[in-house]
């Protein structure tokens, strides 16, 4: 195996990875209530969603370390922009971790603390919002650009991305200008092409590896 299909296929895994947040839809279910601090309701849950998240956000940061050599060459300033963006993805994301946690300490304190429990969710979704849904669509922009220009990918994998970044930038603002809720169907379905997208790469990489490697 050549250094050029270890680096592909170590991308394509890292990007499989950052699918292990998923199960987070159901584990945050009980924590988005109103009552959740009074209720009995298990902490493991949020815990457990917290860690794929964490995992999540290791994975990520890898993608943008194992292209950057590769990615450099054609354009070193997209290629830093895309490290800088998933530094800012992660860090906002682990800070959205720590918010959730802290509900959970601050459950023994009881009703007194319902309110800034409350608050620290929907500080979480806010964090969620520009982390996991608008920093994203910059990441595809980045990197689908750099992979269109280089052709180590089919081009219409970046092509998915580029008008999946857009698809889901107009369901952010959306939601800012509360035309629907963070966690309606529409906000899921802007999400389907960028997820499409990060999903196929990951595929490609991994069974395929880049073109100019074969």
């Amino acid at each position: 195996m050549t250094a050029t299909r270890k680096t592909s296929l170590t991308a394509g895994i890292l990007y499989l990875l950052t699918f292990i947040s998923i199960p987070t839809l159901s584990l945050y279910h009980e924590i988005h209530q109103p009552n959740f601090i009074l209720s009995a309701a298990p902490a493991s849950d949020v815990v457990l969603g917290g860690i794929l998240e964490l995992l999540m956000a290791l994975a990520c940061i890898g993608t943008a370390l194992v292209f950057y050599p590769v990615l450099k060459k054609q354009n070193e300033t997209l290629a830093l922009g895309f490290v800088a963006a998933r530094i800012l993805e992660v860090t906002l994301i682990f800070a959205g971790v720590a918010s959730l946690l802290t509900v959970l300490n601050l459950r023994s304190i009881g009703p007194e603390a319902q309110v800034m429990c409350r608050g620290l969710v929907m500080l979480y979704d806010r964090l969620f919002l520009i982390s996991q849904s608008f920093i994203p669509a910059v990441n595809a922009l980045l990197l689908g650009t750099l992979l269109y220009q280089t052709r180590l990918v089919p081009r219409i994998l970046p092509i998915i991305g580029i008008v999946g970044a857009f698809t889901l930038v107009a369901g952010d603002v959306a939601v800012l200008y509360g035309l629907f809720d963070q966690r309606a169907p529409l906000a899921g379905l802007s999400a389907v092409p960028i997820a499409l997208w990060e999903f196929s790469l990951g595929i490609y990489l991994t069974v395929k590896g880049f073109k100019l490697a074969n």
